[in-house]
């Protein structure tokens, strides 16, 4: 029987972990055994310059913390080996670099994922690392609003040009 303290650390473990589950934008669970040193390393420092959270937490807590949250549907993603990326700002970043690396390190097994309060399988993760990010989707809004404008800056300095030439030639004249 563990003893209070370890029980009393525990269960600020599940609180602390619940409380991120709650806020977060974006959860991925992955299978993380066969990563080498070096693998998990370059994949931990991607996420981290992302912003994502990324840690191996025991399936005990995160199903007690699970049930916290109200994501009793991931219970069933708690079996072997459990590293979960958190996001609390960006919905699609922790699917891309996940995804990105089970590409590139076969050992890499996503689980399943949440992203704002749905539950998604690994499909749903693979369709959401397909989409652009934020920042591309706000780049694309921009591009396509300046667009036009851009053509009509250039149609009006034509007219300008247009109305100046005839009056320089009539001047001549007089």
């Amino acid at each position: 029987m563990p003893s209070e303290k370890i029980l009393q650390k525990k269960k600020e473990q599940v609180i602390e972990l619940s409380q991120k589950l709650k806020e977060a934008k974006s959860i991925i669970l992955a299978d993380y055994r066969g990563l080498t040193v070096e693998q998990d390393t370059k994949l931990r420092k991607e996420l981290r310059e992302a912003g994502v959270e990324y840690r191996v937490v025991k399936n005990s807590i995160l199903s007690f913390a699970a049930k916290e949250s109200n994501l009793e549907g991931l219970q069933e993603f708690f079996k072997g080996p459990t590293a979960i990326a958190i996001s609390s700002t960006d919905e699609v970043a922790p699917s891309k670099i996940l995804d990105k690396y089970a590409k590139e390190f076969n050992n890499l097994e996503l689980k399943a994922g949440v992203v704002e309060g749905n539950i998604i399988d690994v499909e749903g993760i693979k369709e959401l690392a397909s989409t652009p990010s934020r920042e591309e989707l706000l780049a694309k809004l921009i591009g396509s609003l300046q667009s036009p404008l851009y053509g009509l800056a250039i149609g009006l300095n034509a007219i300008a040009e247009k109305q100046e030439q005839p009056q320089e030639a009539e001047t001549v004249e007089a």
